[in-house]
């Protein structure tokens, strides 16, 4: 799969239903017509569309883990409890589940960015927000980016 880039502005209707942007449709190309899951974000109040190809690899890697372990069994539990299937409908929007929408305070004004192997869902004003966060982005770097070598052609 490629990975997914780009940040749209959408609206979701009185239904919550919105539609789906066409750029990111066609950077999923066939992988759209086979429906998504989607969920809460672990870290952030907004919602992650996994292409069902990508939630079945991660559900793979969940289903090895012994749920006799209490704590791998919590967290089984908590991060796939508001899991949901969406596909989009004849028009290319999708419906946003209630219990989600109102998790990631998402109300008419959606943020949609393509984020590597996901797409993640965002109420516009607390992604704007989000971003207005004091972060120190070159220490963000150095930590999460620093051990990698980036000269390795292995990675493809």
């Amino acid at each position: 799969m490629t990975s997914l880039i780009g940040e749209f502005d959408c609206k979701v209707d009185a239904k919550g239903r919105f539609m789906f942007p066409i750029d990111l449709r066609k950077q999923l190309e066939a992988l759209f017509e086979k429906g998504f899951v989607i969920n809460r974000n672990l870290h952030q109040k907004c919602l992650v569309l996994y292409p069902i190809t990508e939630w079945e690899k991660l559900n793979k890697k969940l289903s090895k883990l012994n749920r006799l372990i209490k704590a791998n069994d919590v967290f089984v539990r908590k991060f796939t409890g508001g899991a949901t299937n969406v596909e989009a409908d004849s028009a290319g929007r999708l419906l946003l589940p209630k219990s989600l929408t109102d998790y990631a305070t998402i109300t008419s004004d959606l943020k949609v960015l393509g984020s590597n192997n996901v797409i993640e869902l965002w109420d516009k004003k607390a992604y704007e927000e989000f971003l207005t966060q004091d972060i120190n982005i070159e220490k963000l770097a150095e930590d999460v980016l620093g051990g990698l070598n980036f000269n390795d052609s292995d990675d493809e």
